[in-house]
Parts: C-alpha cells; sequence; structure tokens
C-alpha cells in the first residue's frame, strides 16, 4: 500500500484546505517550507524508500501512514500504543494523566508510533513539520520496520500478518462479554489478568503463533470444553464423597507442574472460571507475549531505527534533496533523542536506550570501515571488512540487547562514555567503584551492563510448584530470590490476590535462596466472591 493511498486524514493547519504548498524553487529539493500536504509526503518517502532499500539494503513490510492528531496520539498512548486494543478503564486513566501533562506543557509527545504488524502501521502527527515527518518516516516506516521483520526474537514470537485481525477479534469478543455478562465482571477479569501480564509469557520458543485462526480456534475450545471431562474438576467440592488424587507424581505431571507462565496454568487449569473468562486470559497472555520481543530489544530497536533515520536525513542533505535549514532542524531534534547525561547530571535517570544503541551502531560502521589494532583483537570477525551495514544488518538480526552489548560493546565506546560500575551492596555502608574503562575493567564493565538487559534477571522468577489437591486446594508458587531481594510485601500480596480470585482457592507463596531455604512466606485467602457467577 503506498502513502498516498493510505493516508485519509484532513493535512496540517499549517496547510490551509484547499490551499498549495509553495512552489519548489529548486528542483533538487524535496521541499521549500516547514509545510506539508500528501503530495510533499510521497514525495519525501519515495525519497526516502529509495536509500533505504537501495543504498542501505534494508528488508521492510508493506508501509501504511497515518496522520493523526495529538489526541489522538495521546489516545494510542494510553493503550499502550495499540489503538485497536479492547477496552479498559486503566487506558482512560492513563490517557487523563498524559494529557493533563501534555497540556500544562510537563511532557512531549513521542513524533510517531509504529505497529509490528504486516502492513506496517506508522501515526504521524499532523502538528509535524515536513522535516519531522521525514524524519520519522525513515526512524519508524524504514528502521522499526527492518527490526521488527528481521530480528529472530520477533520471527518466533509475533505473527505480523495475523496481530490486526486477532486485535479485532479481542476487541469485538470482550465487547460481547460486557454486553452479556456485564462490565463488572469482565474489568474484574481483566484487572487480575493484566496484574499477571508479565507473568504470563513463555520465555523459551514453541509452535508459532497463529493469531489468524484464533477466532476459529476459541469456538473449538469451547465446543472441546463441553466434550471433555476434567481430572481437575473432578476434585471442586461440589459433589461430596468423591476421592483426590493420592500420588504426588500423578498430581504434578496431571498439571504440568511446575509452570513459570502464571496466566497459562490459569488458563488452562483453574476450575472455577467460565469458559469466556479463560478466553480473555488467553486474550490478555497473547498480548503480553507480542510485546515481549520488544521488552528485550530496546537498546537495539532504537539504535536500529535511530541510526537508519541519521544515514537517510545525512544522506538526502547530502544529494541536495533538503535544505541547510532543514537539515539543522533534523539534528537539532536528533540530538535531542541520543543526549546522555552524566551520571552526576541532575537529568541522569540511566542510561538512555537511544544514544547507547545509536552509539552502538556508529561503533560498529566505524570498526567495519575504520579499525584500530586494538578493534582487530576484539572483533576480528568484521574488523576492516568494509561492508558496515553487512556487520549491522546480522547484528539487528541475530541478537537481543544482552548478546548485543556482550558482542559488540567496544572499548573505545566505553572510554568515549566513560562507563564504569558502581557496586551496591545493602550490607556496606558505601558504594564500590569494582570497575572502570580500563584494561582491567572493559569485560566486567560490558558484563555487567549486559547483565542489565538480562531478561529473565527483570522480572522475578515465580513458578507454581504443586496444588494441594488432597486438601484445601491452595496453590502453591515459588520465588526463586536472586542477590537476596525479595518482593515488596504489599505488592506481592496484591497480586497474589489476583491469583487468587482467578485460581478460587488460596494461595501460598514461599520465598527461596539458591539453597532451598525458606526466606518468607506469603500466604492469601480466597474471597468468597468468585470471578464467575
Amino acid at each position: 500500500m503506498t502513502v498516498a493511498e493510505s493516508l485519509t486524514k484532513k493535512p496540517a493547519a499549517k496547510s490551509r484546505p484547499g490551499e498549495p504548498v509553495p512552489a519548489i524553487d529548486d528542483g533538487r529539493l524535496l521541499y521549500t517550507s516547514a509545510d506539508w500536504d500528501y503530495e510533499t509526503i510521497k514525495r519525501c518517502h519515495d525519497a526516502i524508500q529509495e536509500i533505504a532499500l537501495g543504498e542501505l539494503g534494508l528488508d521492510v513490510y508493506p508501509n501504511q501512514i497515518e496522520v493523526i492528531t495529538s489526541e489522538q496520539m495521546l489516545d494510542a498512548y494510553a493503550s499502550i500504543g495499540m489503538p485497536l486494543l479492547y477496552r479498559h478503564w486503566s487506558f482512560g486513566k492513563h490517557f487523563a494523566r498524559d494529557e493533563a501533562m501534555y497540556r500544562r506543557g510537563m511532557r512531549g509527545l513521542a513524533y510517531e508510533i509504529v505497529i509490528n504488524s504486516s502492513p506496517c502501521i506508522s501515526y504521524i502527527m499532523e502538528e509535524n513539520s515536513i522535516t519531522m515527518q521525514s524524519l520519522v518516516i525513515a526512524h519508524a516506516a524504514f528502521g522499526h520496520n527492518h527490526f521488527f521483520k528481521n530480528n529472530y526474537l520477533f520471527q518466533q514470537w509475533t505473527d505480523a500478518e495475523g496481530i490486526l485481525g486477532y486485535l479485532d477479534f479481542a476487541k469485538a469478543y470482550i465487547s460481547r462479554c460486557e454486553e452479556r455478562y456485564g462490565q463488572q465482571l469482565v474489568e474484574r477479569t481483566l484487572d487480575a489478568a493484566h496484574a499477571l501480564m508479565n507473568q504470563g509469557i513463555h520465555r523459551y520458543p514453541r509452535r508459532r503463533q497463529d493469531l489468524v485462526s484464533e477466532a476459529r480456534r476459541e469456538q473449538e475450545r469451547q465446543e472441546l470444553q463441553r466434550q471433555l471431562y476434567n481430572d481437575l474438576w473432578r476434585t471442586v467440592p461440589n459433589k461430596k464423597g468423591q476421592k483426590a488424587p493420592s500420588d504426588e507424581e500423578r498430581r504434578r505431571a496431571l498439571l504440568d507442574l511446575p509452570e513459570e507462565n502464571l496466566l497459562y496454568f490459569l488458563e488452562k487449569k483453574a476450575p472455577r472460571l467460565a469458559p469466556w473468562q479463560r478466553e480473555i486470559l488467553r486474550i490478555v497472555r497473547h498480548v503480553a507475549q507480542y510485546f515481549s520481543p520488544q521488552r528485550q530489544t530496546k537498546v537495539m530497536n532504537e539504535g536500529c531505527a535511530t541510526y537508519v533515520h541519521y544515514r537517510i536525513m545525512t544522506r538526502l542533505h547530502e544529494t541536495g534533496r533538503i535544505s541547510d535549514g532543514a537539515y539543522m532542524e533534523f539534528l537539532h531534534s536528533h540530538t535531542s533523542v541520543v543526549f546522555q547525561p552524566a551520571f552526576d547530571d541532575p537529568r541522569y535517570s540511566g542510561i538512555n536506550p537511544y544514544a547507547l544503541g545509536f552509539a552502538m551502531m556508529r561503533d560498529i560502521e566505524r570498526i567495519a570501515t575504520e579499525p584500530t589494532a586494538e578493534d582487530r583483537d576484539w572483533f576480528p570477525a568484521f574488523a576492516g571488512s568494509g561492508d558496515a551495514m553487512a556487520a549491522l544488518r546480522d547484528a539487528w538480526a541475530n541478537y537481543r540487547d544482552e548478546s548485543f552489548i556482550l558482542q559488540y560493546l567496544s572499548p573505545t565506546l566505553m572510554r568515549q562514555m566513560r562507563m564504569f560500575h558502581l557496586h551496591d551492596d545493602s550490607d556496606e555502608a558505601i558504594y564500590r567503584v569494582s570497575a572502570i574503562h580500563d584494561e582491567r575493567g572493559y569485560r566486567r564493565v560490558r558484563q555487567q551492563l549486559a547483565a542489565q538487559y538480562d531478561f529473565s534477571s527483570l522480572d522475578p522468577d515465580i513458578q507454581i510448584i504443586d496444588v494441594d489437591l488432597a486438601g484445601d486446594r491452595r496453590l502453591i508458587l515459588e520465588h526463586k530470590v536472586q542477590n537476596g531481594v525479595l518482593l515488596a510485601e504489599d505488592d506481592a500480596k496484591s497480586v497474589l490476590q489476583h491469583v487468587a480470585n482467578l485460581w478460587g482457592y488460596d494461595v501460598l507463596l514461599f520465598e527461596n535462596d539458591g539453597d532451598g531455604n525458606t526466606l518468607r512466606k506469603l500466604t492469601v485467602p480466597a474471597r468468597t466472591i468468585l470471578l464467575a457467577e
């Protein structure tokens, strides 16, 4: 689909309806003023595409570009970047917060939102100048688009062709549930599912999801549900005199325990949920899984898109397609995006993924084309190869943030960014600098930085290990504590209450150290009000 075919909204306010954009006085320039219309955007898109595909060798899904207002952008923010997502009260809360902060000038808006789908949908704001629209098209429609299509995590875990149809199905399904079972009951189910989203992800590859046929499979599951006899449900005390399983191994095998995906377990095994509630858990689980690769590739994804827009906009300027003024406007926005405050700067709030990602992409380009002796020792596979884009495309396709930093962060970049490692031990009264950017510290700094992007350490390791089927049907979970850090008690109890609501019985959580010693127990009783009525 071309840009001209997909643009359906009104032009920017700066271009009054019916008033043409001023004529171009230089045949080589794509535009001569800040205003834009659809023809100008199409002309810029085609020029950008020529560089992206022809010179950089990118491989992208078909592009669809939508022009939206700032209010629509806020709305997209609120629904976690998915304007087609189902309704939930939390999205409205986020919209009200973001809108208030935006109206008071306390925060800005992103210039774009892009959806990993085929066609790849990029939203741009009508308030942007044509230079910013060009930057966003280069960044999202070609940078992010290439990364979505080629990175192995997205290929394993997301279905770009099916996601839009699945979101449409999910929105309609939840709307029908609200009409049939009541908004309050549906919201209660969604609240519990949302609280467990980070614990609703399969961390190891299984069969690739085909979201196109999810609606059909939902009907098949309901039909199968009516035909099957579930051994677990036989233990629900609706009938007296029934025997509970007597063998622990049989019980754990029956329940496929241990299980780290809490939403998956509850969807399949919770004895009191209605079929429509299981389907809602499945929908939320699919959405969580869809966003999982984005959480693991923040530095790489933004670094790829930022590098691509920098190369394309610079190339447009070099070939005389944009003016010096337009290029200066672009550089102003670009440098703001990749700005990295120092550790002692009041504005410091951690490492900016745009800054780190862009710096690493430029560094790979330097190593491939102008390596030093040190680079040849550290990166013998591609140092001096002369083909920077081949090295970058390989990295974008085959790594995630943790492995990318562990493989590609160079001593040169560590020195430029003045990196060091700060050791924080709760048993000591002072911080300790354990490594700096010198010969002895390079590998430790790189390992410690990579560990901060290790997906397995970002979320607590919580697994369902058993169910007391012979007793009170209590669900038993284990948290394997890392580095002695226990869960925040109030938050843990709130989330466990959602687990208990879905399970229908008490929930017990053990927090164990690496030797199996129990550091703490948390018990949450089941509420008498069940989800399904």
